[in-house]
């Protein structure tokens, strides 16, 4: 190998955008994400929906904010069956 062509190997602290973080190793000093494990909805289970730019919101202005209600279910007695 050929010296001094490599980047220094050194610890790194990672700091999520939920406040989280944690120590690794890399060629950083410091990496910041904007998700890690401990705000994931896949590790922590929970759904949230992360919206960096608003389109959520905008999204739900635009539709009223109805497209995530859920709708009426019809009894099975109550439909009209057709012959």
């Amino acid at each position: 190998m050929k010296k001094d062509i490599h980047p220094k190997y050194m610890d790194a602290v990672v700091r999520c955008g939920c406040g989280h973080t944690f120590e690794t190793r890399s060629t950083l000093a410091t990496i910041a994400v904007e998700i890690c494990s401990a705000c994931h909805p896949f590790f922590t289970g929970t759904q949230k929906f992360i919206d960096t730019m608003g389109r959520v919101q905008r999204f739900q202005n635009k539709f009223g904010g109805k497209y995530f209600q859920q709708a009426d279910k019809q009894t099975p007695a109550s439909r009209k069956v057709r012959h």
